[in-house]
C-alpha cells in the first residue's frame, strides 16, 4: 500500500495428541535453561549430583552405559559430583552453564579411582581441574551466547541489539528502523529487521504492533544474552530472522550489590556530517544546497544503574532487583523542510526484579517483573539556516511515552529424574503515547513548503508554528499474554519434549488522524505542467487550470483511522533429542503454528488455522568422541504471523488527497485563491468504508514461511583455539503483502458473470502465485474468484539468502579472549519480506511492493539487507590484574543503491505512486543497478582499571566508539523524480541514515 502514514484454534491432530500427553503431566521450559551431561565409569550404585549457589540440588541416575543428563537447569555456576553409594568420589567445581549450551562434564576411570594426574585426593574426594570441552556437541543450531562477565569487559552499546551485532550473520537494518524505545534494529541472514523475536526470561516481549524490537533488560541485569541466528528447535517459532533471548540475573546465597555510572559528554562527541541536496535545488531553497545541518546537533547522556540480590531464606528463597535510568539531552536541527531545531530531553527508565523460590528440591517457582520505557519532551525553535542558529521559540515538542511493563511466573517441576514439567504465564502491557502540551488545533500543518511558488512568497517559504502533523488517542495500548507449558521425558536414548506456546494480543483504544482542522497542506511542483499529474486517479494537468501554467499546485491531505484489533497465535510442538550413540545426536521436531487476526467487531480478517507443519531436523556428530571436532547440520521450516499494524484497514480508514492550483499564500502558509483540480482521490481507494473482513484477505492465504538449511563444523586447534565454518541457505516460500489492483478482481469477476460489490481498498495476498478472492454480489452471496499469477501480471515472489561463515576463537585463559569471523553472503530477490528498506518502510501497509504489477517490474536484485562481506573481531586482554583493554571491530560492505522513478521509457504513472517504480530516467533500474553504498568501518576500544586497593571491586572505564569517526551513509533517498516524470527530485541520492559519529563513554562501577 502506498505509504500514507507517518508511521504510523481449530484443534489439530497434533494438538489433540499433545493434549493427551500434557494431561498426564505437561510440558517444556523456554530457553532459560540448559543441561549438564557426560559419561562416568559405569559401576553399580552410581549417581550424579549437581548444585548451584542458589540452593538447587538435583541428583540424576547413570544408565548402563555410564551416561547421565541433568536437563532444565537454570543458568549459573555449578558443582558436579559423581556419587557412589551415597559418597562423593569425584567433583568438578566452577562449571559455568550457558543458556541452551550443554556442558559436558565427564569423569574418567582413573580419576574415579583416585589415580588421575590432574586430581587431588581430599578425604577420598577426587577434585579434577580439567577444563570443560570448548565445543558443545549437544547443540545442532547456530547461536552466540554472551555472559555478564563478557558484556562487562567489551566496548558495547548498552542495548540488546548492540550485543546481537556480535553474531556473524547480524547487521544493522538497512532502512534505519528503530525499536519503540529508540534502539536500532538488526537484520539476521538477509531478513527484514522486523522478522525477529525477543524473549526475556522465557516471555515473548516482541512489539506486537510492528514487531519493532521488544522489551529488554537493564544492561547490568543481563546474566546471559543468547542470539540465535538459525537452526533453532521446534520449541521456537514466529521468527524467520533471529531470536534475541535475554536471561536476567537471580539472587543466590551470597549478598551482592553495586552500581554503575556512565557519562557520554557532548564535548567528546564528534559532529555528525551535514547533508546536502544531491540532485539540484527545490523551487524555494532555504539555504542553497544545505539540506540538513547535522553538524549543529549536540547531545550528552548519563546512565545510573543500581542492583542488589541475595537470600531471603538461605537455600530457599532469593531475590534480585535492579533499576537503570538513562538521561539524554540535546538538540537536533531538522532539515530545511522542517525549518526547526528540536531541543529534547529523553528519559529511559528500566527496572527488573526476580524472586526464586525453591519450594522443594524438585519444585521451583520464579516470579519476574520488568519494565522498559522511553519518555521524551522538549521545545521547538525556528531555525536560521543561513546563520546556523536558533531564530526564536516556535512551540513545545510532543510529550511521548513508549514501551511498557511485564510480569511472568514460571514453574519447574522435576517430577522424577527423567520427567520434567515447566509452565510459564505472563502479561505485557505496552503504550504508544504522543501529545503536544500546547497543541493548537486552529493551525494547519504544512508539508513540502520548499515547493511553494517563489513568485508568491518572495523567494522565502512561508510557514506557521504548527509542528504536529498527526494526533492520536493518548490512551491507546497493547496487551499481550503468553502461555507456555511443556513436558520433557528421558526415555532411554531419547529425550522427548512436547509443549504448547500461545500468544494473544489486544490493541485497544486505537485512533489516529490528521492534526489541525482535520487536514494538512502539501505543496508540489512539476516541470511538465502540461502533463496530467496522476492520470490513473483522474488528476489532470496543472496548466489546464488557472494559475497552474508554472507547474505549482497544492493538495489537501486527510488521514483518519481507528478501532481495536486482536491477534491470536497458537502453537504445539514435539521434539526428540535422540542420542543415537556416543558420537551422534539427532534432534527431530515438529511444530504446528496457527494465526488469527480480527477487527474491532471480533470478525477474523486473516486466518491461518489449518495445520502449518514446521518440521525441524538437526544432527551433531562428535567425530572423535572427545568434544574436539563437531560436524552439525540443520533443516527446518519457520512460520511468521502478521503483527497488529497491517490490520488497520480492517476497521476502515481515510487517506485522500485533493489537488488545487492557487494564486496566493496566506500569512499562515496555507494556499489561497484555490481552483479545484480533482475531488478527493486515493490510489488505494481509502475513503473511509469498512470492508467486509471476508473480502479483505484472499481465502487461500498462507502464512509467511521460510525454509532454512545449515551445515557446519567446529574444531579445536590445540589447547587454546577453536575454529569452524558454516554454510546457510534460506528460501522464503510465502510472503504476505497487500494488493491494491481491485479493478483486476472486479474485471475477472465480471468475466465470470459476477457483479462485484466489494468495497475493500486493498487485499492481503500471497504475491507471486495464484490467489482466490471472496467476491460478494448485489444479493449478498459470496463467490470464489481465482486470479492466476499471470493474470495478476506478477513475477514469482523471491527472497533467497546464502552465507558462508568462518570463525577463529581463543577462549579466555585468564589472560585474554578473542574471536574473529568472516561472512560472505548474498540476499537477493524481489521481496525483502515484512520490510522495504529502500523507502524506509517497516512492514504491512507501509510497503509498496506488490500493490500493483508495474511496481514489481525490474524489482529483482540484491535486497536492502544484502552485505557481501562482513568481518567482525572482538576480545579483551588483561595487561595486569588491574588493567584490561578491549576492542570490537566491524567491517561491513555496503548494501545496494536504489534509483526509483516514473514508469517506463515514457515516465508515466499508471498507479498513482509517483517516483516509486524500478525505472530511473526512463531506463530499467533493478536494485543495485546504480552501484553500492560504501563500506561501514567501525572500531570501538575500551580501557578498564580495577585497582587492588579496593579489592578489585571498584572499576573505572573509558570506551571510545567509532575511533576513526567513519560516517558511511547507510541509506540514500531513492526517488529520482519529484512530482512528475520530467521533474528532478533534488533529494535523490541524499543520505537519509548515517553511521553515528565518534563518541566517548566514561564509567565508574562498584560491585560487592
Amino acid at each position: 500500500m502506498k505509504s500514507s502514514r507517518c508511521i504510523p484454534l481449530r484443534q489439530t491432530g497434533l494438538a489433540t495428541a499433545l493434549g493427551l500427553l500434557l494431561a498426564s503431566t505437561a510440558a517444556h521450559g523456554q530457553s532459560t535453561t540448559s543441561s549438564i551431561f557426560g559419561r562416568v565409569p559405569a559401576q553399580s550404585g552410581e549417581s550424579v549430583t549437581v548444585s548451584n549457589g542458589a540452593g538447587l540440588t538435583r541428583t540424576v541416575g547413570v544408565d548402563s552405559q555410564g551416561r547421565y543428563n541433568a536437563t532444565q537447569l537454570p543458568v549459573g555456576t555449578y558443582s558436579v559430583s559423581l556419587m557412589r553409594d551415597g559418597q562423593v568420589v569425584q567433583r568438578r567445581d566452577n562449571v559455568v552453564l550457558k543458556v541452551g549450551v550443554g556442558a559436558d562434564v565427564s569423569f574418567n576411570t582413573e580419576a574415579a579411582t583416585g589415580g588421575a594426574e590432574n586430581a587431588t585426593q581430599l578425604s577420598g574426594v577426587s577434585v579434577t581441574a580439567s577444563a570443560i570441552p570448548p565445543i558443545d556437541v549437544s547443540s545442532v543450531d547456530s547461536r552466540t551466547v554472551l555472559t555478564a562477565d563478557q558484556l562487562a569487559k567489551l566496548p558495547l552499546g548498552h542495548t540488546a541489539e548492540a550485543v546481537a551485532l556480535l553474531a556473524p550473520a547480524a547487521n544493522i537494518g538497512a532502512g534505519g528502523a528503530k525499536s519503540t524505545t529508540g534502539e536500532s534494529l538488526v537484520s539476521f541472514g538477509g531478513s527484514s529487521s522486523t522478522e525477529n523475536a525477543y524473549y526475556l526470561n522465557g516471555f515473548n516481549t516482541t512489539d506486537p504492533n510492528l514487531s519493532a524490537g521488544g522489551i529488554t533488560l537493564p544492561y547490568g541485569s543481563i546474566e546471559q544474552e543468547e542470539v540465535y541466528t538459525g537452526g533453532y528447535s521446534a520449541q521456537y517459532g514466529r521468527s524467520d530472522g533471529g531470536v534475541l533471548n535475554m536471561i536476567g540475573k537471580s539472587g543466590t546465597n551470597e549478598w551482592h550489590f553495586g552500581g554503575q555510572f556512565l557519562y557520554e559528554p557532548s564535548a567528546l562527541r564528534a559532529n555528525q556530517d551535514s547533508t546536502y541536496y544531491a540532485n539540484g535545488l527545490p523551487p524555494s531553497p532555504v539555504a542553497g544546497r544545505l539540506y540538513d545541518p547535522r553538524n549543529r546537533n549536540g547531545s550528552w547522556s548519563s546512565v545510573y544503574d543500581l542492583y542488589v540480590g541475595g537470600p531471603i531464606i538461605r537455600d530457599k528463597l532469593f531475590f534480585f532487583a535492579s533499576a537503570e535510568m538513562t538521561h539524554t539531552q540535546g538538540n537536533t536541527v531538522n532539515s530545511v523542510d522542517s525549518g526547526t531545531d528540536s531541543h529534547y530531553r529523553n528519559t529511559l527508565p528500566k527496572w527488573y526484579a526476580k524472586v526464586n523460590w525453591n519450594i522443594t528440591s524438585n519444585n521451583l517457582l520464579e516470579l519476574t517483573g520488568a519494565s522498559e520505557k522511553s519518555l521524551s519532551s522538549g521545545t521547538v525553535y525556528s531555525y536560521d539556516y543561513d546563520n546556523l542558529t536558533d531564530a526564536g521559540f516556535k512551540s513545545y515538542a510532543n510529550n511521548t511515552k513508549h514501551g511498557g511493563d511485564l510480569w511472568l511466573a514460571k514453574y519447574t517441576g522435576y517430577l522424577t529424574d527423567k520427567l520434567t514439567l515447566t509452565a510459564m504465564y505472563g502479561s505485557m502491557k505496552t503504550r504508544s503515547y504522543s501529545e503536544n502540551p500546547a497543541y493548537d488545533p486552529s493551525l494547519t500543518y504544512l508539508s513540502g513548503y520548499t515547493n511553494q511558488n517563489p513568485a508568491l512568497n518572495g523567494g522565502t517559504p512561508i510557514t506557521n508554528n504548527q509542528t504536529v502533523s498527526r494526533i492520536s488517542n493518548p490512551g491507546q495500548n497493547f496487551v499481550t499474554t503468553n502461555l507456555r507449558v511443556a513436558l520433557s521425558y528421558a526415555l532411554g536414548d531419547h529425550t522427548i519434549t512436547a509443549g504448547i506456546d500461545n500468544l494473544r494480543t489486544a490493541a485497544r483504544d486505537q485512533a489516529d488522524l490528521t492534526s489541525g482542522p482535520g487536514y494538512l497542506w502539501q505543496y508540489g511542483h512539476t516541470s511538465t505542467p502540461g502533463d496530467a499529474l496522476f492520470p490513473g486517479l483522474g488528476v489532470g494537468a496543472p496548466a489546464s487550470y488557472p494559475n497552474g501554467a508554472s507547474g505549482y499546485y497544492a493538495s489537501k491531505y486527510i488521514f483518519s483511522q481507528g478501532g481495536n484489533l486482536f491477534s491470536s497465535e497458537k502453537a504445539q510442538y514435539i521434539e526428540d533429542q535422540w542420542q543415537v550413540n556416543d558420537r551422534l545426536l539427532l534432534s527431530i521436531g515438529l511444530r504446528d503454528d496457527s494465526f488469527t487476526n480480527t477487527n474491532a467487531s471480533a470478525s477474523a480478517y486473516m486466518r491461518q488455522t489449518k495445520p502449518q507443519w514446521a518440521p525441524r531436523l538437526g544432527f551433531s556428530w562428535d567425530v572423535f568422541g572427545d568434544s574436539t571436532f563437531k560436524v552439525f547440520g540443520n533443516a527446518g521450516r519457520y512460520y511468521l504471523g502478521s503483527p497488529i499494524a497491517p490490520g488497520d484497514p480492517a476497521n476502515g480508514y481515510v487517506a485522500t488527497n485533493q489537488y488545487y492550483t492557487y494564486s496566493g499564500i496566506a500569512a499562515d502558509g496555507t494556499p489561497t485563491g484555490l481552483t479545484q483540480m480533482s475531488p478527493p482521490v486515493s490510489p488505494n481507494g481509502a475513503y473511509g468504508q469498512t470492508p467486509d473482513p471476508r473480502t479483505m484477505t484472499v481465502t487461500s492465504l498462507k502464512a509467511m514461511d521460510q525454509d532454512e538449511f545449515m551445515l557446519g563444523f567446529s574444531k579445536t586447534g590445540g589447547p587454546n583455539w577453536v575454529y569452524g565454518a558454516k554454510l546457510t541457505r534460506r528460501i522464503l516460500r510465502h510472503v504476505i503483502d497487500d494488493y491494491c489492483d481491485a479493478q483486476a478482481v472486479v474485471d475477472k469477476a465480471a468475466a465470470e458473470g459476477i457483479t462485484d460489490v466489494n468495497d475493500a481498498t486493498c487485499y492481503y495476498i500471497n504475491p507471486g502465485q495464484a490467489n482466490t478472492f471472496a467476491v460478494q454480489d448485489p444479493s449478498g452471496a459470496f463467490h470464489s474468484v481465482t486470479l492466476s499469477n499471470a493474470e495478476m501480471h506478477f513475477p514469482h515472489a523471491v527472497r533467497r539468502y546464502y552465507g558462508l561463515e568462518g570463525f577463529l576463537e581463543h577462549p579466555f585463559d585468564g589472560k585474554w579472549y578473542g574471536k574473529i569471523s568472516y561472512t560472505f553472503s548474498r540476499s537477493y530477490g524481489n521481496s525483502e519480506g515484512q520490510g522495504q528498506s529502500n523507502i524506509q518502510a517497516t512492514g504491512g501497509t507501509q510497503n509498496e511492493d506488490w500493490d500493483f504489477p508495474e511496481l514489481m517490474v525490474y524489482a529483482n536484485g540484491p535486497q536492502g539487507n544484502d552485505h557481501t562481506h562482513v568481518i567482525k573481531a572482538y576480545g579483551y586482554y588483561a595487561v595486569t590484574p588491574e588493567w584490561m583493554v578491549s576492542a570490537n571491530l566491524n567491517l561491513t560492505s555496503g548494501g545496494p543503491k536504489y534509483c526509483l522513478g516514473y514508469y517506463g521509457p515514457g515516465q508515466s504513472d499508471p498507479d498513482g505512486y509517483g517516483s516509486n517504480y524500478h525505472w530511473c530516467n526512463g531506463q530499467p533500474s533493478p536494485p543495485g543497478a546504480t552501484g553500492r553504498l560504501p563500506w561501514m568501518r567501525q572500531l570501538d576500544v575500551g580501557v578498564h582499571y580495577r585497582p587492588a586497593l579496593a579489592d578489585h571491586k571498584l572499576a573505572f572505564s573509558v570506551d571510545v566508539f567509532n575511533v576513526f569517526n567513519g560516517q558511511a551513509p547507510l541509506n540514500l533517498n531513492p526517488h529520482y523524480n519529484g512530482n512528475s516524470g520530467g521533474t528532478p527530485n533534488p533529494l535523490y541520492g541524499t543520505p537519509l541514515v548515517l553511521q553515528p559519529p565518534r563518541y566517548v563513554r566514561l564509567g565508574v562501577t562498584y560491585d560487592y
